[in-house]
């Protein structure tokens, strides 16, 4: 609050050449969101190739953390080889391994099994980690409802996991309320958060958010998941553990305020949003907004930019 009992102004500031060489000094790491920062849909954003050799060549580490579960990191370091960018499986989180990680940190058994409502990158990666799984992207994509059959789910499934899945329907949905709802302590996991609805479909084209999947699923089952992705801490608990780096010294650079921006706030990290994905300025500006990133900018390109004026 103000001295006068009034409401503080909002703490953010552009980007400026002052201000882009205070951040850069003092983080060791970037985190970046991946769909409307690195690339929109299938198109690099201009720029980002000189952003992450200046920044490597700083000895800054870079790492990549989205909350689209649609890609194992495998099919994540192919599109970034495709769009000609040098990044390793090691620095790639996304949420897709974060929903398998989780299972393995918390000794989810070996003879369980997973019912995944979502695509290919969260099978890959249950797989990957040991785990069986029933359902993904053609699990039930043919079957229709039949309300003169009785429906039950196997009862070896432990955990559904849910994310992005493009050829939803209502059988994936029952199977998937039957499961948490009649297996004693099924997990439910989510790689976002339910209502992180998508604003620009056509900037983000491969990335359609799970919040309406998710919201669904909690109004069936009456529980809330456990999500792994953005704004959750469980991808910065792994990656303070991984890499021995301070949150303090590190900087989310995200275009969503209430994954990204948030996802660096509740860390300690320093944050800069980015407009060329979904967040506009006038979205930050909005009065009913309350997440503010220390800085914000119009691309990430604007980083090395600032940096020669």
């Amino acid at each position: 609050m103000a001295a006068n009992g009034a409401p503080s102004s909002p703490s953010f500031e552009a980007l400026s050449s002052r201000t882009a060489r205070s951040l850069i000094d003092s983080v060791d790491a970037f985190l970046f969101d991946c769909d409307g920062v690195i690339w929109t849909g299938h198109k690099l954003i201009d720029g980002v190739p000189e952003v992450l050799q200046t920044l490597r060549s700083l000895g800054k580490k870079l790492l990549f953390v989205t909350n689209n579960a649609s890609k194992s990191r495998n099919q994540y370091v192919k599109k970034f080889h495709t769009l000609g960018l040098d990044v390793c499986k090691d620095d790639i989180f996304s949420s897709s391994f974060a929903a398998a990680m989780f299972l393995k940190l918390n000794n989810f058994p070996q003879n369980k099994k997973a019912y995944v409502v979502g695509a290919e990158g969260i099978l890959e990666e249950m797989n990957l980690a040991g785990y069986a799984c029933l359902g993904g992207p053609e699990g039930g994509k043919n079957m229709e409802l039949d309300l003169s059959l009785l429906t039950e789910c196997d009862k070896s499934i432990g955990a559904v996991v849910v994310g992005l899945d493009k050829h939803i329907n209502h059988h994936k949905l029952q199977y998937a309320t039957l499961c948490i709802r009649e297996n004693p302590d099924c997990l439910f996991i989510a790689t976002d958060a339910a209502g992180h609805l998508l604003a620009n479909l056509e900037q983000c084209s491969d990335y359609q958010c799970a919040g309406c999947t998710i919201s669904s699923l909690c109004a069936s089952t009456e529980k809330e998941p456990i999500v792994v992705g953005k704004p959750s801490s469980f991808i910065m608990d792994i990656l303070v553990e991984r890499f021995q780096i301070n949150p303090a010294k590190m900087c989310m650079v995200g275009d969503r305020l209430n994954t990204d921006i948030l996802f660096g706030q509740n860390a300690g990290c320093k944050t800069l949003l980015v407009l060329s994905g979904v967040t506009t300025l006038s979205a930050l500006q909005d009065p009913s907004n309350d997440i503010y990133p220390n800085y914000y900018t119009s691309n990430v390109f604007n980083i090395v930019e600032l940096l020669r004026t």
